[in-house]
Formats: C-alpha cells, sequence, structure tokens
C-alpha cells in the first residue's frame, strides 16, 4: 500500500497541468539566478526533458509544468512564468527564425558531476586556507556531485562521470609554489606530507611524477568524450604538466633534486590543451609558474572587467552556451592564475571572454578529441582578491552573479543532446 501510495503521489505531482510549460527566465529581473541552474538539473534528475532556450530573456530554461517543479520553483525562490504549450510552440517558432540570434537546446539526462578535490582535509583539522567556487555553488544551487582525487583517478573512476572540475590545484607538484610565504605554516607543511605520502602509497617517487600520471588520466578522458572544466592555477599548471611529460621541472627545494637543466627547450607544446610558447618560471621563491599569466597587469579594481563574446547561436551553440548570461560584462577577479596571455593561446582555442585593452583572456574553451574543456581564470567571482586564509563567499548575497552563472552553464552543457554540442 505504501508503494501504491508512492507511486500515486509521484503521478499526480508530475502530471502536466493543462499542457502549459514553465519558463525560468533568466533576465536580470530573475530572483535567483543560480538556484534556477538547480532547479532545471533536479527537473532532469526526474526524467523530464528541459530546454534551454539560447539568448532568449538571458539564456531562459523550460519544462512542463506540474505541481511538483512550481513548489520546487518556490521553494527555492526562483522566478518563472506559466504559459499555454500553444504558447511556448510560438516561442520556439520565433526562436527558430534564422533571422534571429537564438536557438532551443535540448536537455535530456542530469551530468554525473565529479569534483577533484580529497575527501579529507590535507592541511590539518579545523584548517581551509581557501575555498572552491565551483563546489560552493553546485552546493548552494543543491546540485549533487562526487569527490575524487587521485587514487579514484588512478583507478579509473573519471569513466563514470560526464563533467569533472578541477580547482586551484597544482599539477606541477610545486605546491602552489606557496614555499617562500607559508614554509613555516603548519597548514603548508600538512599540505606536504599528505601528498608526498600519498605519492608514496600510489607507488610514486615524488609528487610531480603522481600528478603527471593523474594528468594524463583527465586527458584520456577528455579524449573519450568527457567535459572538463578547471579554474584558477588548475587551468595553467594543467597545461604546464602536460607539456613537461617525462620532464623534470620543479626545483630542488620541492622535490629533493634539481630540475632538467634543459627542461624550457624540452617542453612539448603539441600536448597541451590550451597554451604554446610560454616561458616556465624556475625560480622557486616567485609566486608564478609561468609567463602564461601576466603578472605584470596593471588594472584597478572599479575598472577589471571582462567581456563575454556574442556566438552564433545557430552556429556555435557550444560557446553559446557556455557565455549564457544577463549580462556581457561581468568583473573581474584575482587569484593564483588569473588570466590567460592572448599571445600564447594557441589558434584552435575559442576565447569566449577577455579583456582586449589588458591583451588577456579570462575564459576559453576548446575539444580535444571526442570531449571538451573550459578554463576559466580566477578564484573567486564575487571575492576579488581572496587571500589565503580569507572566509568563503555567502553566496546568499549574490544569487544573481554573473561570473558564477558561467560555472554552472559548464555544468548544464553536458545535458545537451550530444548532435548538438559541437564547435
Amino acid at each position: 500500500m505504501a508503494k501504491l501510495i508512492a507511486v500515486l503521489f509521484l503521478t499526480f505531482f508530475t502530471t502536466p497541468l493543462l499542457a502549459s510549460y514553465m519558463i525560468i527566465y533568466m533576465e536580470p529581473t530573475q530572483n535567483n539566478h543560480l538556484k534556477a541552474y538547480g532547479l532545471t538539473y533536479w527537473v532532469l534528475e526526474q526524467d523530464v526533458e528541459a530546454y534551454w532556450l539560447l539568448n532568449y530573456r538571458g539564456g531562459s530554461f523550460a519544462f512542463i509544468h506540474t505541481q511538483a517543479f512550481e513548489r520546487e520553483a518556490i521553494l527555492r525562490d526562483v522566478s518563472y512564468e506559466i504559459v499555454t504549450t500553444a504558447q511556448f510552440n510560438r516561442i520556439r517558432q520565433d526562436i527558430a527564425n534564422p533571422a534571429v540570434n537564438k536557438e532551443v537546446i535540448k536537455l535530456e539526462v542530469a551530468p554525473r558531476i565529479a569534483v577533484y578535490t580529497p575527501d579529507y582535509n590535507p592541511w590539518g583539522e579545523g584548517i581551509q586556507p581557501w575555498g572552491d567556487a565551483v563546489t560552493q555553488v553546485l552546493d548552494y544551487a543543491e546540485i549533487p556531485y562526487d569527490k575524487l582525487y587521485d587514487r579514484e583517478v588512478l583507478d579509473g573512476r573519471l569513466a563514470e562521470y560526464d563533467w569533472l572540475h578541477l580547482h586551484h590545484e597544482d599539477f606541477t607538484g610545486q605546491f602552489g609554489k606557496f614555499h617562500r610565504a607559508f614554509h613555516a605554516h603548519s597548514w603548508y607543511r600538512n599540505h606536504v606530507s599528505s601528498l608526498e605520502n600519498l605519492a608514496s602509497e600510489l607507488g610514486f617517487d615524488k609528487v610531480s611524477d603522481l600528478k603527471s600520471a593523474v594528468v594524463e588520466e583527465i586527458r584520456n578522458y577528455v579524449g573519450a568524450g568527457g567535459f572538463m572544466f578547471a579554474m584558477c592555477s588548475a587551468t595553467d599548471t594543467y597545461d604546464i604538466a602536460l607539456a613537461a611529460r617525462d620532464v623534470d621541472i620543479v626545483p630542488e627545494v620541492f622535490d629533493g633534486d634539481p630540475p632538467h637543466p634543459n627542461a624550457q627547450e624540452l617542453l612539448n607544446f603539441s600536448r597541451t590543451f590550451a597554451f604554446r610558447d610560454f616561458i616556465l618560471e624556475m625560480d622557486p621563491m616567485v609566486y608564478a609558474y609561468s609567463s602564461i599569466d601576466p603578472k605584470t597587469r596593471q588594472v584597478a579594481p572599479e575598472n577589471d572587467y571582462f567581456t563575454l563574446f556574442d556566438f552564433s547561436a545557430k552556429w556555435d551553440p557550444v560557446p553559446t552556451m557556455l557565455t549564457q548570461n544577463h549580462t556581457r560584462t561581468v568583473k573581474g577577479f584575482m587569484g593564483q592564475t588569473t588570466s590567460f596571455d592572448r599571445d600564447l593561446i594557441k589558434p584552435t582555442v575559442v576565447i569566449m571572454g577577455e579583456n582586449r585593452g589588458l591583451n588577456e583572456a579570462r575564459y576559453i574553451h576548446g575539444n580535444f578529441g571526442e570531449g571538451f574543456w573550459s578554463f576559466y581564470g580566477g578564484h573567486d567571482p564575487e571575492d576579488y582578491t581572496h587571500r589565503v586564509g580569507d572566509p568563503e563567499v555567502d553566496l546568499n548575497l549574490h544569487p544573481n552573479s554573473p561570473g558564477y552563472r558561467l560555472i554552472l552553464n559548464n555544468i548544464l552543457f553536458p545535458a545537451a543532446r550530444k548532435q548538438e554540442r559541437k564547435t
């Protein structure tokens, strides 16, 4: 009887009401842009198709109207409108007009999400030197995810997931190049010790060797059709590690032996996703990895913005999806890796957000094999500097953040039908 009641309850609350649709509009007047993504993900989890209306009212979402979906929107403080099926069909017809830069993308299945982060605290009990913008917004939007780290990656677990996030990881094995500023701090020593122990447990002599193996597994994952999204130092250090495969680029202070004397000349830029011709920063006391991230940028915080490109929704649906927003101008934010020198970006890479005056890209995308990747510079879209030890941002204060919307665009992207995921 209990099972029968549950089935009847689910049937009642997921049955369309008078054949109508809910439009989750994403204009500036939306109450909560970030939770709108979580609501749409939740609808997909109910095995109900949704639609992403590219460039329509800020990149709106739509799905069949039921009491359960409407109730969930109200609980999440997500603004919506209800339209009849006839009205929704007219909206789709208008969007289909070749003269308008709009498109309808069907979202079919909730993507399986993994976040590359340890499921233990490597810095010590009660210590959290920095937060993670992606896990913060996933939690805020109520989108489920699993945590994976080196052990799980090397065990082949990536194949279970559609989407992988990398944040604030140093894939070069130099422990974030925090030695000069924090070598005496307990959290840094704990971090180094935990990674060295993990590398030893997994059969590697050095942390750089472990991270190089992890990078290769992620490369294979993307090549086989996965989607990888990286922020902050996970962007450039990932590519640096790809280029430095089997080349020791790590100064002695980090791993006990000197780097190869010809490390720079031995880099293989054909293996990287995004960058070429960059120069390594070999000084262990300099808080930088390479010339990819210009550390000489001169811009006042109040003037630090980047502009999103306006792509053709019908011909370039992927970058159009990834740049959906209620504004084309997004305020900048710093990170260990803040931006990317345009002169060092491969010509095949799609630049989606840039500050042309500073000759820097902030948001880029490309494909590798059957899969896709996106790199997003900076640490936290709503915390301009976010220094070590700063508290996490309270997203209840930023429910309409354009910078955080770009992260969530990437999370919903794998739900699109594969034939529409093309560049």
